[in-house]
């Protein structure tokens, strides 16, 4: 019975600072790949004097727009487009609301706005 509440003591003071962890570690997923996203974006425009636009999305990272402006000087920016740590797209805007562009993910809720691990990570921050 003692090895029970023990247990089950531990278990209360662990479980919390684990599950803190895996937020933890979403967000700095996140952070990470819209960093990476944006150095991808840096190098497009650096290779065709502008980003991609909207309508081309994050896709013109991975395939050659067929849609104007078509880059002159394309090449493959990233292998694939990865979803954020939640299983979302990351959000593409140009022009961007805190940048010239913004990489975006709506955090935890998937909503616009939020707090702690709702909160949004955006390019600009």
């Amino acid at each position: 019975m003692v090895v029970l509440v023990i247990i089950g003591v531990l278990a209360a003071l662990i479980v919390p600072n684990v599950m803190d962890r895996a937020d933890d570690a979403r967000n700095t997923a996140a952070r990470t790949d819209v960093n990476n996203l944006m150095q991808a974006l840096k190098l497009y425009r650096l290779d065709n004097q502008r980003y991609p636009t909207s309508e081309q999305s994050l896709q013109a990272l991975v395939a050659k727009p067929t849609s104007g402006p078509i880059p002159g000087a394309w090449r493959r920016y990233v292998e694939k487009l990865p979803n954020d740590p939640w299983g979302r797209p990351y959000l593409y805007a140009n022009p961007g609301v805190k940048g010239d562009v913004d990489v975006v993910t709506l955090g935890a809720d998937g909503l616009p706005g939020g707090e702690g691990n709702d909160a949004d990570i955006n390019s600009g921050d």
